[in-house]
């Protein structure tokens, strides 16, 4: 049986917006804590997808907690990946 053909890779610049994405994610849950996927993908603006995908990002670095609510999804910056706002 033949392989399947491997996916092509994403383009060097999808990688490069999702990581600043991601950066961007974990300054608004550093500054203002624990915050629901739908707060956030309004305050970082931009593309949802793109939001999601630097959420998965974080969390598959497991920088996050994702916990779920009656109202949806929470995001929180695990203890060691904060910073306090005097360092």
């Amino acid at each position: 049986m033949p392989k399947a053909a491997a996916a092509p890779a994403p383009p060097a610049s999808f990688i490069h917006e999702i990581g600043e994405t991601a950066g961007n994610v974990w300054q608004v849950l550093n500054e203002n804590g624990p915050m629901s996927l739908a707060k956030l993908v309004e305050r970082i603006g931009g593309n949802r997808d793109v939001v999601m995908q630097a959420v998965g990002w974080l969390a598959r670095e497991g920088k996050l907690d994702i916990s779920e609510t009656k109202r949806g999804k929470s995001l929180t910056l695990k203890d060691e990946g904060r910073m306090s706002k005097t360092e």
